[in-house]
């Protein structure tokens, strides 16, 4: 699967400079030069407004802790999906583990991310239908979106079947694990029904469910304000409703690509086929996904930069109490023997052993050895 992705990165790549340079880098540069420092500006601010709701949503699921755990895991979650060379699938598992690190229990982190992308899923099967709706009252005669509407309900049955696995699936698995050499079977067994047990707690509290897929939604719909404010800037402006169904179509096509890190030449061709049919010039199409790549670079690199030195400072209070531990260990090792506490060989001129004294004082470690004293500072 690793290998898959990666290829499809590379081609993904390939095209989108390829598309470049078919269609011109200097009217692709206009376009973006357009919108301007201050429209980058306001671009990026309205989806870190954006990522901040998502990020209550996912709160929502879990009120015990602090909204601003959930935002800033939020925050990493969608920086590591759109930066880093992983699919989405990744960007979920580093979510989860920015809770976890925060002190939310490991179940509750991964039962609630599990919960958080279905109903994000299901927020973004409305966001389209509603998209489909509008294109069909846009242009009536059009047969095709009937198609799209029979893709929509297969994907909505794949929801719902997601949502009844999460809910009563996980016996299948306990059954199964039981099967297996007991050990392993009980951890698999016990973790499974951990996470099980969590997710039916937050589907419970259906207060907060619906309030997290209504914030969803609400997000969804809001994002298509970024793309409307980027066109009327270049000077290509268009109705709402216009955006409305581009984005709606192209975050389609970017969930059926799920598995390319990034959508990564996906998110170019959709916008040029979705913007030609909407009578946008194909450098505007173009430079909307890069004004979008640049938008998520700049908020994700900084966010993963910080991710990495909190990760870098975890690590590190992780290690040095075991170096502390491991050199109180040595001092207090039995003269004349080794760590087994074997008797060492008996050497040709007897030497009275040499007491060891190791004391704490914030941090400095200080060895006395008879009258010498050596000063260690521990790194």
């Amino acid at each position: 699967m690793r290998v898959i992705s990666i290829a499809a990165a590379v081609i993904g790549l390939a095209v989108i400079v390829a598309l470049i340079v078919h269609f011109g880098a200097a009217p692709i540069t206009r376009s973006l030069a357009a919108v301007g420092p201050a429209g980058f500006a306001a671009v990026c601010s309205i989806h870190l407004l954006l990522i901040a709701v998502m990020g209550i949503a996912w709160w929502l699921l879990m009120p015990a802790t602090n909204p601003w755990t959930a935002i800033w895991a939020r925050l990493v979650r969608d920086s590591a999906s759109e930066v880093l060379p992983l699919s989405q699938l990744g960007g979920y598992v580093v979510g989860a583990r920015t809770l976890a690190v925060a002190g939310v229990p490991a179940s509750a982190a991964a039962a609630s991310t599990i919960v958080d992308v279905t109903l994000e899923f299901f927020a973004q099967l409305a966001f389209v239908a509603i998209g489909l709706l509008w294109l069909l009252h846009l242009e009536p005669r059009l047969q095709a979106a009937w198609l799209d509407t029979l893709g929509l309900g297969v994907a909505l049955g794949l929801a719902v079947g997601c949502v009844v696995a999460q809910r009563r699936g996980f016996g299948m698995l306990d059954r199964l694990a039981g099967g297996i050499a007991r050990g392993w079977a009980q951890r698999t067994a016990a973790g499974a029904a951990a996470l099980h047990c969590t997710i039916a707690e937050i589907y419970d509290r259906s207060s907060g469910v619906w309030a997290s897929f209504g914030l969803h939604l609400v997000c969804w719909i809001a994002s298509a304000a970024e793309v409307w404010l980027a066109l009327g800037w270049m000077g290509a402006a268009r109705g709402f409703g216009v955006v409305l169904v581009i984005e709606s179509l192209l975050y389609a096509a970017r969930s059926v690509a799920f598995a390319v890190p990034n959508a990564v030449g996906v998110q170019e061709v959709a916008y040029l086929v979705l913007g030609t049919r909407f009578g946008l010039p194909p450098e505007i199409a173009l430079a909307l996904s890069l004004l979008k790549r640049a938008r998520d670079f700049a908020i994700g690199l900084p966010v993963l930069g910080v991710y990495q030195i909190v990760e870098s400072g975890r690590l590190s209070r992780f290690v040095a109490p075991v170096g502390r531990r491991l050199l109180i260990k040595t001092a207090k090792r039995n003269p004349g023997r080794d760590d087994r506490g074997s008797p060492l060989p008996a050497l040709e001129e007897k030497a009275r052993p040499t007491r060891i004294v190791l004391e704490d004082h914030q941090g400095d470690i200080t060895m006395q050895a008879k009258s010498a004293t050596l000063p260690l500072k521990l790194q």
